[in-house]
Order: structure tokens, then C-alpha cells, then sequence
């Protein structure tokens, strides 16, 4: 059994993570947890915290899901997953959906990329899954289908289980589709 952390970089409440942590629950294979940010961390991929303790609290998603959220950065979530804030080890970290894509030189600055960067650093497969959502779209991104398109991915690379044991990380970027 596959045990997933779904975490990303615009907060526990964004509308992108609770499409992803819904997609991955129907087709996972395994547990589904949640450890996110308690706010937006959008660009700030560099970002470590060392200074202070991190604070991990329970809080529920939209649609009344389980989650626990942190204080600290997207990488930090997934630092604390890893040494114990949940009640079981993690073996894939899935980060996202993030609202653009993230390609180029600037895949750094994205905690999205960052916090599968953090499951790789800790040994274990990272996935960064975001949308190229249109520039100035007006209203709400429909988050549906990149996640169970994502979902979907993430089961069938999952499926070689040599994968398992390298520490890859995956930047998945999906065109905008309603």
C-alpha cells in the first residue's frame, strides 16, 4: 500500500489541493493525508525555515476532509511529514495543483517544485502537478480534470515499481481544460 502526502504552495484551502487530494482518494491505491501550508507560499521555493519551531495543526478541507496545516514553507510541510507529523511514514509526496505552470529557469522559486524537491532530498518520489491556466481568467479554474489526469499519471509511473526506489521527482504541467 502506497502511502501519499498531497501538499502544494497556495495554502490548505486552495481550491487546487482539495481537486488533487479528491482525485488521488479515488484512485489511489493506498492512504491519502494532507500536510499544507496555512497560507500562500507562492515564489518562495528558497525558502527553509531553521529559525524557529513549526506549528502543525488539524483543520478540514472544503468538503470536510481531514488535513493538517503548518506554518512553515511548502518544503517545511513536507520536512515535518517525513519526520513524523502524521501518524504513518510517507512514500509519495504529490505537491500541487498549482494554478500556472511551472517550467523554465524558474522552477525553483515554486514551492509547488519545491516541496517534491523535499520528498526527493528525504529518498522518497515527488511529484510537482500544476495548470497552465490562461492569462486573466475571470473566475473560478476548474481543477477537475488536470487532477484526474494527474491522478491518473501518477498511478500508471507508480505502476514500475523500480520507481519507488530511486528519488525522482516529477514536474507534471497540464494545458487548462474545463
Amino acid at each position: 500500500m502506497t502511502r501519499y502526502l498531497v501538499t502544494n504552495d497556495d495554502g490548505v484551502n486552495a481550491p487546487g489541493l482539495l481537486a488533487l487530494t479528491q482525485a488521488l482518494r479515488e484512485l489511489a491505491d493506498g492512504e491519502v493525508s494532507v500536510l499544507a501550508p496555512d497560507r500562500n507560499w507562492s515564489a518562495c521555493g528558497h525558502v527553509k525555515t531553521l529559525s524557529r519551531p513549526l506549528r502543525v495543526r488539524e483543520v478540514k478541507l472544503a468538503d470536510g476532509t481531514q488535513a493538517f496545516s503548518c506554518d512553515g514553507a511548502p518544503s517545511d510541510c513536507v520536512a515535518v511529514a517525513i519526520m513524523g507529523a502524521l501518524e504513518h511514514e510517507i512514500d509519495v509526496v504529490v505537491s500541487g495543483i498549482n494554478p500556472n505552470a511551472n517550467i523554465g529557469l524558474d522552477v525553483t522559486y515554486s514551492g509547488t517544485v519545491t516541496a517534491a524537491m523535499e520528498a526527493s532530498i528525504n529518498g522518497k518520489v515527488g511529484f510537482a502537478v500544476s495548470v497552465d491556466a490562461p492569462e486573466f481568467f475571470n473566475g473560478e479554474l476548474n481543477f477537475s480534470p488536470a487532477a484526474k489526469a494527474a491522478a491518473q499519471l501518477i498511478q500508471n509511473l507508480l505502476a514500475d515499481k523500480s520507481l519507488m526506489e530511486k528519488q525522482t521527482i516529477w514536474n507534471i504541467n497540464f494545458p487548462y481544460r474545463e
